[in-house]
């Protein structure tokens, strides 16, 4: 036999025993999406969108609930949106069941206690504060008047956060009216400075919850939402559940040398110096871990459900992860899952046009992926700068949260995924990660089960209303919003429970 055909027998058997193991994966790949009956407006345990809750939802958004630094706000306003809680929803309110505590201040802590002492209880959080409204021009309906019109309810906090508050509390409500008695306590958690860190209020319950001895079941927080068009391959909407929250690390850089007189300059300068420092960040960018942390988990969970091509790869990332590792860094977005990021968000340097500056600063801030530890992003950023003259200062930081199990493994994020699909009976489910952080951080000690999810619908052109202009939500997503949390407190009033994993498509 000449070298050629040997040389194909032995290149060929091998990739075709290749093609052969890409292929029966891809085919018999598990389905990690549920099929649960729908919710539908016909049920007689539907909470539709009355006048009376979208007017409580509008009320709720006209307090102006200001978070502008830790420890300053807008007391008056938290006072005010607490009492209008309270007279908003007098059968939660007048329930033997039911205990209140204003926590810090102005944070809010329910305890609505179950017939079972078996179970653990389950907590629901969510928060008061709102970001500042900006100059900026662009709002089509005044941003604390919670206007409706054309089928939304405009306004701050109609998205973050207050229609969670409000979509609990009234699923709540309906629950209680229907004379329903829990087998599993509930928490309902309403932190008052979530957007400064919620250092006086989710902190506060966190620390008194975990004073009692409380260990719960789970915690769902704010977070991610039900997307369309974001993931690729992928035709449907996807809910992405945040089972993680990325750290931070802002570092301060920072160079002094000899000023002086512009006309008789050094060789070097310290804005030189500190320019060649934050160019060698960027372009040297922290490692890539795309696949060693939730991010795998994401596009495993929506395999069975992409296009063939993008079902080929994620099938089988055993073989693919490093042309998904490069996929994922060629935008913003998705890069931002697979590293560390860097962003140099300032540079100060100079007093005058004519004075050689002896000293310049740059404000470097990283988003620590879960699998990333802070010291090893610190360690990374001094040998990228390689110059002792630049002195590198931690500012602050907050390693990234435990990474919550997903999956069949994990009853409470299998009953959350449910009552999901079954307010969005045509979404996919998925978990995970925050870029941001949200007042999980203050429960970590509490449970290893902790979920972010807000019940709505965002589209690329949505985005920029978190924080922006024109924050607003469909009196649909409302509605919705206030079902997805009756059915959730109704799929986890019983014990949860690990479920076998088959690969027909069900769980």
């Amino acid at each position: 036999m000449s070298t050629a055909p040997k040389l194909l027998q032995w290149v060929g058997v091998p990739f075709m025993c290749l093609v052969v193991i890409v292929v029966v994966r891809t085919v018999t790949f598990p389905s990690y999406q549920t099929r649960p009956p729908p919710c539908n407006a016909t049920d007689q345990d539907f909470i539709p969108a009355t006048r009376d809750r979208l007017d409580r939802l509008a009320g709720a958004v006209t307090f102006r609930t200001i978070s502008y630094e830790p420890g300053r706000g807008t007391p008056e306003e938290l006072l005010k949106f607490i009492a209008f809680i309270g007279d908003s929803f007098p059968v939660l309110h007048s329930s033997p069941l039911v205990t209140r505590e204003v926590v810090g201040n102005f944070s809010l802590l329910y305890r609505v206690e179950g017939s079972d002492s078996s179970l653990n209880p389950g907590l629901l959080a969510a928060h008061l504060d709102v970001v500042p409204v900006t100059e900026e021009p662009g709002w089509e309906a005044e941003p604390f008047s919670g206007q409706q019109k054309d089928g939304f309810v405009y306004g701050r906090g109609t998205i973050d956060d207050k229609h969670n508050v409000m979509g609990q509390l009234e699923a709540l409500e309906f629950h209680l009216k229907r004379g329903h008695r829990p087998r599993r306590t509930l928490y309902l958690a309403y932190g008052h400075d979530e957007e400064v860190s919620g250092y006086y209020g989710a902190q506060k319950i966190g620390e008194l919850l975990e004073d009692r001895g409380v260990k719960v079941e789970f915690v769902l927080d704010e977070g991610l939402t039900v997307t369309k068009g974001l993931v690729p391959g992928v035709a449907k909407k996807v809910a992405m559940v945040g089972v993680a929250e990325k750290g931070y690390l802002t570092v301060k850089l920072s160079v002094r040398m000899k000023g002086g007189h512009g006309s008789m300059p050094e060789k070097e300068s310290a804005i030189g110096i500190l320019s060649q420092a934050v160019a060698n960040l960027e372009r040297n960018p922290q490692p890539n871990l795309w696949g060693s942390g939730p991010e795998r988990d994401l596009t495993e969970h929506l395999a069975t459900e992409m296009s063939v091509l993008h079902r080929v790869v994620t099938s089988n990332l055993w073989l693919f992860t490093p042309v998904m590792r490069w996929v994922m860094t060629q935008k913003a977005g998705t890069n931002a899952l697979s590293r560390t990021t860097t962003a140099v968000t300032r540079f100060n340097a100079g007093i005058k046009d004519n004075v050689i500056a002896p000293e310049a600063v740059a404000t470097v801030n990283h988003r620590v992926h879960p699998k990333h530890t802070i010291q090893e992003v610190l360690d990374h950023d001094v040998k990228v700068i390689n110059d002792p003259r630049v002195k590198v200062e931690v500012v602050e930081s907050l390693v990234p949260a435990p990474v919550s199990p997903s999956g069949p493994e994990s009853p409470a994020y299998l009953a959350i995924q449910e009552s999901i699909q079954q307010i969005y009976p045509d979404s996919l489910v998925a978990p995970s990660v925050m870029i941001g952080n949200t007042d999980t951080r203050h429960y970590w000690n509490l449970t290893s089960a902790i979920y972010r999810f807000s019940p709505n619908v965002m589209g690329p052109e949505d985005l920029a209303r978190f924080h922006g202009v024109n924050e607003r939500i469909s009196i649909g997503d409302y509605e919705r919003t206030m079902n997805f949390y009756f059915h959730l407190m109704l799929n986890v009033d019983r014990p949860l429970v690990v479920r076998r994993h088959e690969h027909d498509g069900d769980l």
